[in-house]
């Protein structure tokens, strides 16, 4: 199987706050899609290691998306080393996406912006014929995502550049609301957390509201990127749907 588009979160949960809508995009056109989690979100506040895999499970369904995969690091102390650079390597390799969406490069979090580095030199690596891994004993070739975009995530940055999710909202939202335990619910006994606060779920739709108005349209994602976009003419800004 090759992914047209790869999205990678340090945590379960974090694709689908960030980027969810962009994959809707994408998937609505016929592309495949995938999620790969880094960590299993063990060391959070609500919920266990068991119940982030159901709610990973069922938000991919939800999305239809074709592989999800966990890399199981260890939530909050992975670190960006040659060890955890080659486990993104090979399933970079495996799958081949042109297109891979990662953690910021600065957040909150800590292991977002570690994992938004990581990601990155994994994606560079991965284009490097002389760094040899394998897949099922079988030796994998050299693959290098054309372009890697970072997210927007709890800290707002100034994105590089703005996609409409307007149609993808509404879908976006039941993906976040497959994870029960981590956000607001009346029936959870489980401490508070700073994303189960019932205001949280408004944030979300605020950021997408002020994304949206900044491109002329109802939702949008903010991402960044390290490289430098080009396109061929202003025809392909103007009349997109010419593209």
């Amino acid at each position: 199987m090759k992914l047209h588009i790869l999205a990678i979160g340090a945590h379960p949960d974090d694709v689908e706050l960030g980027c969810t809508g962009t994959l809707i995009n994408h998937i609505h056109k016929g592309q495949q899609a995938g999620i790969l989690d880094l960590t299993e979100g063990e060391l959070g506040s609500r919920g266990t290691v068991e119940t982030r895999y159901t709610e990973a499970a069922a938000a991919a369904q939800l999305l239809g998306i074709a592989v999800r995969k966990n890399l199981q690091m260890a939530d909050g102390f992975f670190e960006n080393n040659q060890e955890n650079r080659l486990k993104i390597v090979r399933f970079l390799r495996r799958y081949q996406p042109d297109i891979v969406l990662a953690n910021a490069l600065a957040d909150r979090h800590p292991d977002h912006g570690r994992a938004g580095r990581l990601i990155a030199d994994a994606c560079f690596l991965s284009g490097l014929r002389k760094i040899e891994t394998t897949w099922d004993d079988e030796p994998q070739q050299a693959w290098r995502p054309a372009k890697v975009f970072h997210y927007i995530q709890d800290r707002f940055t100034e994105p590089d550049i703005i996609i409409d999710i307007s149609n993808a909202f509404a879908k976006k939202m039941e993906a976040i609301a497959c994870y029960k335990t981590q956000f607001f619910n009346d029936n959870s006994g489980e401490p508070e957390t700073y994303i189960s606060n019932p205001s949280f779920l408004g944030k979300i739709e605020n950021r997408a509201a002020q994304l949206g108005h900044r491109i002329g349209v109802q939702y949008g994602e903010g991402f960044h990127c390290e490289s430098t976009l080009g396109i061929s003419d202003f025809d392909q800004l103007v009349y997109p749907e010419l593209a």
